[in-house]
Order: structure tokens, then sequence, then C-alpha cells
């Protein structure tokens, strides 16, 4: 086969390969378009999870009549100028291909008018091919429709996941811009359904409300950057919230971290997040985090790839250390260290081995001692079910091995059980354990009756509302006929609020929020 240059077209499409890679991609690029365009307010209006209808309405400066064609060619842009101009970005938008990859899978209807022009301009495009352009009545800004996306490429399509996937992916890049600027007034629709709406009125408190819900919002702790020494710290500031260590989550994707107000995805800065929390949280669980960095935008480059999601920073290790370093100390204000009131003292004597020895030695160090920080105690009433006695002999398994027969000798921090067995001392997660116990009775009960009648249900005498998260709240929506043979029977009320009316009889007497 001859080597030939590839029509336009299918250079785009190529290229559309790289920028848009789902329906969330094209809500990225539209909506960055837009903030770069100095809008305060954006509305995102979407239809079949992105495949079926894409439109983001802005108040921005709008585009000029006469430019209104050459914003769709590739590699047009008016955030650049010179080879020089990349080295320090500003803007979130800068590659000049994002419309014109759009219009090269979709059918395109763009809008816009600036304050300066009398009309706005109408321009339709399919598969990056002019249809027509005329002038229409439209107040400043830009409206920007995408149609039937990836209709000229079906091999796409195949790719694509669940609408309820494609939905929880678009509310990330929504909620996330909603909180780096916090002065812009959003809201997101699914199906004419208003899913996620914030005031842009400078709070981020209250957008994180909007977005986790307001028992969520509250206990989030306020990160500031910590004082440092040298000049490369002193150009990095360290912003944002983070969760205490009780409020964790089963995976990393709640730690969100922004860069100059870009959202961005670096494993080196979760790890740094989570290190944080080093010893704070169980194995296996993870904080909630919403991390910002402000940093002379010469030390950051943007420019790795065309998802601008990635980036590179100079500097990295200071970076990594000051938001470690900021995280940790935000949980350290919040939590000191108590004195208890079980021991007065413990003394510290010293005992050490080294290697070869035959035993252990002593240093004396007869000043030394240090304060218990943790609550010991042998409760009076235990929190769960161990029996008539506290100390009653306890019989567990645990991933199908058999534990020997154990003797409950006390309580710590109201969290953890210590048992004693024949080959020392157990602890046991007290909540997960209780956690365990009912998994394994409602699983019982469905296997006996609830696949075949539903599970028996306990009715509430005037409804318990639920409010969730964005992405929480389109998952509920999609299985709410699973939800109910389960036994929790939901009705919407409100933006991503649900009227919970009954639950799982198993589960009676529990707080209908975490059922």
């Amino acid at each position: 086969m001859p080597i030939r240059v590839l029509s336009d077209q299918l250079a785009s499409q190529i290229a559309a390969g790289e920028v848009v890679e789902r329906p969330a991609s094209v809500v990225k690029e539209l909506v960055e378009n837009a903030i770069d365009a100095g809008a305060t307010t954006i509305n995102v209006d979407v239809r079949g999870g992105g495949r079926q209808l894409i439109q983001v309405a802005d108040d921005g400066v709008g585009i000029p009549a006469d430019e209104m064609e050459v914003a769709f060619m590739r590699h047009a842009t008016s955030k650049l100028e010179t080879a020089s101009d990349l080295r320090a970005i500003e803007t979130l938008g800068f590659r000049g291909e994002a419309l014109a990859a759009i219009a090269a899978v979709s059918q395109v209807t763009a809008v816009s008018r600036t304050k300066e022009d009398s009309a706005g301009l109408r321009l339709t495009l399919e598969g990056g091919q002019k249809n027509s352009v005329e002038s229409v009545g439209a107040p400043p800004g830009t409206v920007l429709a995408v149609v039937n996306l990836f209709y000229n490429v079906p091999a796409r399509l195949k790719f694509l996941k669940t609408v309820t996937t494609e939905k929880r992916l678009i509310d990330e890049y929504v909620t996330r811009y909603a909180l780096a600027f916090p002065d812009i007034r959003f809201r997101l629709t699914h199906d004419n359904r208003i899913t996620f709406q914030s005031s842009g009125n400078g709070d981020k408190r209250e957008v994180l409300s909007a977005i986790y819900g307001p028992e969520t919002a509250k206990q989030l702790l306020i990160v500031s950057q910590p004082e440092t020494t040298g000049d490369a710290a002193k150009e990095i500031s360290v912003s944002g919230f983070a969760a205490p260590p009780n409020l964790n989550w089963a995976n990393r994707k709640q730690i969100s971290l922004f860069a100059n107000d870009r959202w961005i995805k670096d494993n080196r800065l979760t790890y740094a997040v989570i290190q944080a929390y080093h010893t704070l949280l169980p194995t296996g669980r993870y904080p909630m985090a919403i991390i910002f960095l402000n940093l002379p935008a010469e030390n950051v480059d943007v420019n790795v790839h065309p998802a601008k999601t990635e980036v590179r920073f100079r500097q990295a290790n200071t970076i990594f250390g000051a938001v470690q370093r900021a995280v940790r100390e935000t949980l350290i204000a919040d939590s000191p260290i108590p004195h208890t009131t079980h021991f007065a003292s413990f003394q510290h004597t010293g005992w050490a081995a080294t290697a070869g020895d035959r035993g252990f030695t002593r240093r004396e160090d007869p000043g030394a001692q240090t304060h218990l920080s943790l609550d010991w105690s042998v409760p009076e009433t235990p929190d769960m079910e161990t029996g008539s006695e506290a100390a009653a002999p306890v019989k567990a398994e645990l991933g199908g091995k058999g534990l020997p027969i154990m003797r409950v000798v006390g309580q710590v921090g109201a969290s953890y059980i210590i048992t004693e067995g024949p080959d020392g001392l157990y602890l046991i997660d007290q909540h997960a354990a209780h956690e365990r116990i009912l998994f394994e009775k409602f699983m019982k009960a469905w296997d006996e009756e609830g696949a075949n009648r539903g599970m028996a249900v306990q009715g509430l005498m005037s409804g318990f509302p639920v409010q969730l998260s964005p992405a929480q709240a389109n998952l509920v929506s999609d299985q709410l006929e699973l939800l109910t043979r389960l036994g929790l029977q939901l009705e919407p009320f409100g933006p991503n609020t649900f009227m919970i009316r009954t639950v799982p009889a198993l589960l009676t007497g529990l707080d209908p929020a975490k059922a």
C-alpha cells in the first residue's frame, strides 16, 4: 500500500480519539471553554448518558461572528500566540483541538453572541463539515449542543460503559469544576432532571454540601499550608478540605486534586494524601480529601496529554512534602492526643535486646514516661452482643478458618474488642464484625425467601429523607426495582434526595439513612 496523506476528515476522527474518549470528555472540554470565556453561569444538559445530547450554555464573552467557523478548525485557539506561552499556561484550554475533535464525531449546533454584536450566529456541523450558518437572536454567551455522539464511528460506541457509568463520569467533571470555581453558578441536568446545582456565591463548603450532602460537608476539616522554609516551598500554597479519620471509604476515589484550579490525576500526590493518614486508618480504608495547589504556572507542565488531566511538576518532591505536611498537620490539630484517666502514667523502663543477646538488658532512664492515648476499658455494657456477660467465651470464624474459643478481656476506644485465646491476644474490629454478622443474616434470609418473594420489610411511619451525591442518586434511580426487592423502598423527594418508606425487617432499629 503506497504512502498517502490522510484526508482532513479522517485525520480529525483519529485526533478525536485522543481528545474525545467518551461523553464525559465532551462535557469537560466544553465546560473548560466556558470557564475560560469568563462565564458566571454554566448550564449542562445531558440526555441518554451523553449519547443523545450534551448541551453546555454559558454567559461568557461569546465568539465573534467572523471567528465562529475558525473556532471549529484544528489547532485554532485564542489562548496561545507563541511557543513561549506554553511555558506558563494559565487557561484550562489551550491546544485548539477540542471543538474540531468533537465536531468530527458528532452533529454540532453552536449559537454565540458577543456583547458588542446586535445579533448572534448559529453554525451547524455534521461530521466536522459545515451545514449552515445564519444570524439569530441570542443573549450574550455561547450555547453548544452535541447530538448523536460517535454516530459516524460506531466502533467507539461499543467501548462506552453503561448509561449509569457515563452519567457518573459526567457528574465527576461538573462537580469538580464547581468546587474549583465556586463563584460560577453551575447546573447539571440528566434527562430533564436537575441532579446538581451550585449557587455561585463563592462558598466551597456549600458546594461540598451539594455534592456530598450536608452531613459529610460539615465534618470536613479545613486544610491550610503550614509554615515552611525555603524559597521553593514558599511558592507553593496548599488549601482545601480533609475528612477526619472516622470518615473513610473503601477506595481512593474520594481524593480530588487541583493544580491552579485544574482538576488533575496524580498518583504520587494521591499517595501523599494517603500517607498523611498513616496509622490513622485501618488497612484497606482510604480518606476523603479535596486539595488545591496554587503555584507559579511555569512550575507545572499541563501539555502532557490531550486530555490535560496529567501534569508534570517542577520541584515534585517539594510539592509532595507540602501536601503531606498540610494534611497531616490538619489532622493532628483536630485530634490532640488526650491524657488518659485510666492510668496516670506509664513508666518507660527501657528494656531492649539486640541480635546476639541471650536475654534482655535494661537501659536506665528513670525520668522517661509516656501518656497512653487510647481509652482502655472493660465496658460495663458492651456495644455488641457478646453474650450474657462481657467475659463470656467467644467462638468466631473468619474466612472459613475456625478460630479457637476466646474470652473477652476488654475494649479499646469503643472500637476494638480484645479477646484471649490459646495462642495469645486477638484484636477484633467490632464494627466490621457487626457488619459481617448483619450481612450473613441478610444473605441467609435472601437465600431462604427473598430471592423468590422479596425480603420481609418494616414500614416507617413518616418516611425518612436521605440526601445523596449526584453519582449516588443516579445509581439509586437506576436500581430502584432491585432495592425494592431487597426491602428498601425509596421514593424521589427532590434533587438527589429520596424518602425511605420501608427497610428490611432485619435492619429494624437501625438508622434508616445507614441501612
